[in-house]
């Protein structure tokens, strides 16, 4: 398996965020628009948390909360896990596994430098599988 670096390559740089003090409803509307299932939460170019779908529905949905006057630091994930961007991704795996998680900041130093879901680390297992197979049937038929 290769480092999480390889990962955030197809990902081009782009970290979606929002602010602790911004409403979840206007989390919300980025989750939607960026197609995504979470978001690092930054303030003053520090990361303080994780919104996902998962807070919102069972902190907001399942309470009967308001989406529009409450504030991400209010149900935002605050003990957040973190890898670096040398961790592989067979350690990801296993740490959404044993941690329940399906999101991970990716920092290096104090640099929040991405972010990745158990979907990439699935794509990533399927690439590599692949390829492996594509291997194979070529040693076999030569």
């Amino acid at each position: 398996m290769k480092p999480v670096s390889e990962l955030l390559k197809k990902h081009q740089g782009t970290l979606w965020h929002v602010r602790p003090d911004e409403s979840v409803f206007a989390a919300l509307e980025l989750l939607a628009g960026h197609e995504v299932g979470a978001l690092v939460v930054m303030e003053g170019g520090k990361l303080v948390g994780v919104f996902s779908e998962r807070d919102y529905t069972r902190k907001i949905a399942l309470q009967g909360r308001n989406s529009k006057e409450t504030q991400v630091a209010e149900i935002m994930t605050r003990n957040v896990i973190t890898v670096t961007s040398d961790t592989r991704t067979r350690v990801c795996m296993a740490l959404m596994s044993e941690k329940k998680i399906r999101h991970l900041p990716v920092v290096d130093g104090n640099t929040v430098v991405g972010m990745i879901s158990i979907r990439d680390i699935m794509d990533d297992i399927i690439a590599d599988h692949e390829h492996t197979i594509a291997h194979l049937e070529s040693y076999i038929s030569s």
